[in-house]
Formats: structure tokens, sequence, C-alpha cells
């Protein structure tokens, strides 16, 4: 292993769209979702493992949730945890990981990696991650992986692909961000156009440098700190300094402005597991086509739905089509699967009515 490579995993969201299991003090990143004894995060801790030393593996979340890393990653040190006091996006995210992983190793490579992907070919996964590293060692690029699309999905952003360089590595031509199907379906059929999977490769100087020049209100803010940065001051600096960030995402603030974007197109089975419908997907399904999450339920006359029940409560339904049908605790949520882009509102509308107490 490289001990100049570093990985930082980004598990600070709450997952609203995964409401009722996915609430504010249990995210989704955190759920273990297909029974297999580990949740989403630690999935993700198992595939780098081996690719970055340990050691390197730098974990960015909301304060609220660092006692949730540490119990389901107690290899973790404490000073591989790194707390956010507020949630400001991805850019303000990845600007505090890279000047604290360069202040440790100004020679650092860094990947960056959502904590609540799915991977069905992890093994591919891994021989994608090495090659991107390789790609970034020795050259001034942001690197993304993109995602060979299966169909004319509207909840991802779009990578056109440009002037090929080598292997499976191109110049990134354009971003669209979630394009409505008709669009999607030109897309697909191009073939020219991957799914943006939101997993990034480059030098902790490289996204420095582009940061600062994209949104440098971003890199103002955490330019002051320099000094602090790797020592025990880091995290008095942070506190009193981080809610000064923008709320911005790092698609939006850098790589659709950085004349040095690249893409990677793979092909391992990726799912960036951020709805119900996804997670219908790729469950076990039976003749009927419906999906039960670790549930008792018994389904008469029903077809094509994904019934999730914490505790030991039995479900008896009929004549359900499509629905997705959860309940935790002391939250039901019925809705047919097609409305499932609505539940973040429906989330709003809760969070409108009753304060915090459901969510």
């Amino acid at each position: 292993m490289d001990n100049n490579r570093y990985c930082v995993i980004m598990c600070g969201g709450v997952g609203s769209r995964f409401w009722p299991f996915s609430k504010a003090a249990m995210p989704k990143q955190f759920i273990d979702f297909f029974g297999t004894g580990r949740s989403l995060l630690q999935m993700t801790f198992d595939r780098i493992e081996g690719i970055v030393p340990n050691d390197n593996i730098i974990l960015i979340t909301n304060e609220q949730y660092g006692p949730l890393i540490r119990q389901q990653l107690p290899e973790i040190k404490e000073h591989q945890i790194l707390l956010e006091p507020a949630r400001r996006n991805t850019a303000p995210c990845i600007a505090w990981a890279a000047h604290h992983i360069k202040a440790i190793n100004p020679d650092a490579k860094m990947m960056v990696a959502p904590s609540d992907h799915l991977i069905i070919s992890v093994e591919k996964f891994r021989e994608s991650v090495v090659d991107a590293f390789e790609f970034i060692e020795g050259r001034d690029a942001l690197l993304t992986m993109g995602i060979k699309p299966s169909r004319p999905e509207t909840g991802y952003g779009y990578i056109q692909v440009g002037e090929h360089v080598e292997g499976s590595f191109s110049a990134v031509k354009t971003f669209t961000e979630k394009p409505d199907e008709d669009l999607a379906r030109v897309f697909l059929k191009s073939g020219e156009f991957f799914w943006n999977s939101g997993m990034f490769f480059w030098s902790a100087d490289s996204i420095l440098k582009a940061i600062n020049a994209s949104v440098p209100e971003v890199s103002a803010v955490f330019e002051q700190g320099k000094e602090f940065y790797g020592t025990p001051a880091e995290r008095e600096f942070i506190d009193s300094h981080f809610e000064a960030c923008p709320s911005i995402s790092i698609d939006f603030a850098v790589m659709e402005k950085a004349p040095n974007v690249y893409v990677e197109t793979v092909d391992f089975g990726w799912n960036d597991l951020g709805t119900w419908r996804s997670l219908y997907d790729h469950s076990p399904k039976n003749r009927e086509g419906n999906v039960t999450q670790n549930c008792k339920a018994l389904m008469f006359n029903s077809h094509n739905n994904i019934v999730a029940i914490k505790g030991d409560k039995l479900v008896v339904a009929s004549g359900l089509e499509g629905y997705i049908v959860a309940d935790v605790d002391d939250a039901l949520l019925i809705v047919p699967m097609e409305e499932e882009q609505k539940i973040k509102l429906y989330v709003n509308e809760v969070k409108s009515k009753f304060g915090d107490k459901y969510l």
C-alpha cells in the first residue's frame, strides 16, 4: 500500500428520502438494510480497507454522529474522525478534509467516497479505485467515477465524456443535473453520458487550488486556519469558523467549472441507494415481486411492493400494487413507489406540523 493514499468517507447526511427508517438520530448510512450484519458505512469501510492504509481513512460527519462511528468502526482512532459543527454540503466538507490531510502529508492523494452506496462487484470496484489513484498520481487532475447507465434515470446527475485520454479515462465535456425523462432517454441512447457517482480522486494540492479558484469564499474560511491543521487547536478553529461557509456541493462549486476534470468510466454494479425504489431494485423478491426487509408479512393479491418493518410486528396486506410500506417506532409510511421523490416533501410537512418528534 502507498502511504500517500488517503480515503475520506463522508457520512454526515440525514437520508430523508429513506424516512421513516432513516431518521436524524440514525441515518441510513448506519443501518444494516440487507441483514448482513454490516451497515452501509461499515460496507464502505470494508471495500476501502487494504487499498489505503487504515490510518489514512478519514471519516467526516456531523458532530452528533461521532458516537455511532465509534460504535460501528471501533478500529478507527479518534484523530481519524472529523466532526462538522454544522451541515454545509460537500464543498466545505471536502475543503476541510483536504487541509487536514495536507497538513499531515503534503504529498497526499485523496479518494472521496459517500458512505451510503451499494457496490455489487467489490473486486471490480477495488481494481477501479487502484487505477484511479494511479491516474491522478503525477497529474494535476480532478477525477470522478462515471457509472455506465442501465436506464433513463432522472434522479442522478450525468457526465458527458469528452476526449479520450487512456484506458477507461476521458476528459469531461459537460455535467447535467437530474434531467427529465425525455432527456435522460437521449443521454442513454447516445452512449456518451454516464451517471455521476459522487466518488472523486485528486491530490490535496489539486483540490485546494480548484476550490480557491472556483469558490474563494469557501477557501477564504479555511485558509485562516493553516497554522492549526493537524494540531490540537484544529477543532477549536473549525468550531468557530465552519458555519461561515456557504452551503454548496463540490459538483456545483468546482467540478462543473474546473478545466482539469476527468472521468473514469466504470461498471461494477453501483447504486447510490438513495430511495426506497433503489433498495427494492436490489433486494430479493418473491414470485409476486414483493420485497420484505427483515420482517414478517403476508401479502394477498399484492405485487411489486416493498415492506420494511422494525420490531416484531406482523404485516397483513391485500390489494397493494407498487407500494412502499415502512414502519419504525412511532412513524408509518404508506405511499405508491412512483411517488418516492415526494417523500422529502412529506417529511418537510411532518416537520412543519409536528416539529422534530417524528424525524
